[in-house]
């Protein structure tokens, strides 16, 4: 890890150590009911309490998220190698993905679970539905970033349309295809809380409703919290593998942050 790095890392840790402390301190000195504001110590013990709650519920919200983040990629990938490819396709395909995206989740929810039932299947669709949109766009506009430089190297070697697009296209579409996944990745979990809230009964979403209608807001905030952990932890996974798979643009990046600090 750079200095730049662990600058950023401290700066993170120290304003998350102050923020519940202030958080703590304000419960404390205001008397704040629990059921409208939980102190962190509530949370922390509500979260300790609940344990093993939590983990057969979050088991489930993992994989909604994981289920619905690799339908986006493989269809998202898909879609957006023929929009470059096949151009004709653009102007059909285009039309029908921004429907899909400009179409509240919420409404669509109840439709899938008349379709699929209450299992996780539906919750996997709607996460997969949430998911799909950033990974189209990115991909696409990365496939379509070519140097023209290149395009004319491939054409003086006689390539045919798919070796241009694998050994030049492709290449350069994956910073843009990782920076689509980032996102990607935090709204299918919002996608699968989407649809437990609607008609689930199982994972985190599940859990928050149950919670709230008890009362229970510490039962509650330890959800979100442990859903906010599971989706850091996602996203981290997502940068790592950009790391693994991409090393030349995260070099990138960190050179620009050490020269924005100089």
């Amino acid at each position: 890890m750079t200095s730049p790095e662990y600058y950023r890392t401290a700066k993170i840790v120290v304003s998350l150590i102050a923020f519940i402390v202030i958080w703590q301190l304000a419960c404390y000195a205001f008397k704040i009911p629990a059921y409208l504001l939980p102190a962190p110590s509530d949370i922390a013990v509500r979260l300790y309490e609940k344990r093993g709650l939590y983990f057969s519920h979050s088991e489930v919200t993992f994989y909604e998220t994981v289920g619905g983040f690799l339908l986006a990629v493989i269809g998202g990938c898909i879609a957006a190698a023929l929009i470059v490819v096949v151009p004709t396709l653009r102007d059909v395909i285009m039309p029908l993905l921004l429907v899909a995206q400009i179409v509240p989740k919420v409404a669509i929810a109840p439709i899938l679970l008349i379709w699929f039932g209450y299992g996780i299947v539906p919750k996997i669709l709607i996460a997969f539905l949430v998911a799909f949109f950033p990974i189209v766009v990115n991909t696409a506009q990365g496939l379509a970033s070519v140097e023209r430089e290149l395009l004319e190297l491939a054409q003086s070697l006689e390539a045919n349309r798919w070796q241009v697009f694998w050994k030049f296209r492709v290449p350069t579409a994956l910073p843009d295809i990782f920076s689509g996944m980032k996102i990607a990745i935090t709204l299918a979990v919002i996608g699968a809380v989407i649809g437990e809230f609607v008609g689930g009964n199982r994972g985190l979403g599940y859990l928050i409703i149950i919670a709230n209608q008890e009362l229970d807001t510490p039962l509650a905030f330890a959800a979100l919290f442990i859903l906010s952990l599971g989706g850091i932890v996602l996203y981290g996974l997502v940068e790592l593998a950009e790391r693994l798979f991409v090393p030349w643009s995260v070099s990138n990046d960190a050179n620009l942050e050490i020269a924005r600090l100089r």
